[in-house]
């Protein structure tokens, strides 16, 4: 398996995952490549979703698709925004799609808003990755991760993207987006959770 379609439109991740694949010798295709767009989103659970992207990726380019469904879920919040992560405050204005940039600070100015006089901060990001070899694939490589860390009022940092600014790990002492690129990759679910599934691609599972 030398090439795959990773079955998001976020430059963010897609840097990320190429970095991470790259020793492995695997090239990592946007889905814009083959104007594929976005799949739909519809589920309760990280799973389902990145099994759905994966397999809708797969159907439109005829490669193997990889996937990736996560998000913060912050523990006063009873996991929310968890699935819906990326959407938190708003997917449209005025029937058009915010620019990322923008959405993510709506995004992480609601989940601050909503924290106000909260003494409990934890939080937690959690990724599922889906890996499926074909778009019916009936034994899709699954793998996840998590990262503990709690929410800061104010932002810090100019590396990562999503929420990364307001998400300290308490630990080290720095927000995820003032770790460097090899550093995150390192230590964040999705770090993790790609090396659980590299683990599972080198046994030829």
């Amino acid at each position: 398996m030398k090439q795959l379609v990773l079955a998001s439109s976020n430059p963010g991740k897609l840097r990320e995952f190429n970095a991470l694949l790259e020793p492995a010798g695997i090239e990592v295709l946007p889905q814009s490549t083959f104007s594929i767009p976005d799949a739909d989103e519809p589920h309760a659970t990280f799973i389902e979703n990145a099994l759905a992207k994966a397999r809708h990726a797969s159907r439109l380019s005829g490669l193997p698709a990889l996937s990736d469904d996560s998000g913060i879920c912050v523990r006063a919040l009873d996991g929310a925004p968890g699935v819906r992560s990326a959407r938190f405050a708003s997917e449209t204005s005025g029937g058009a799609p915010l620019e990322r940039a923008v959405q993510d600070r709506l995004n992480n100015d609601k989940l601050v808003a909503l924290l106000s006089g909260q003494s409990d901060r934890h939080a937690h990001y959690y990724c599922v990755i889906v890996l499926v070899r074909h778009a019916d694939d009936p034994e899709p490589l699954v793998a996840d991760g998590a990262w503990q860390g709690e929410i800061i009022d104010s932002p810090r940092g100019a590396n990562g993207f999503g929420y990364d600014p307001y998400f300290r790990l308490p630990d080290l002492g720095v927000t995820s987006a003032e770790l460097d690129p090899a550093q995150k990759n390192a230590i964040s679910h999705r770090g993790k959770a790609m090396r659980r599934l590299l683990a599972r691609i080198k046994e030829g599972i």
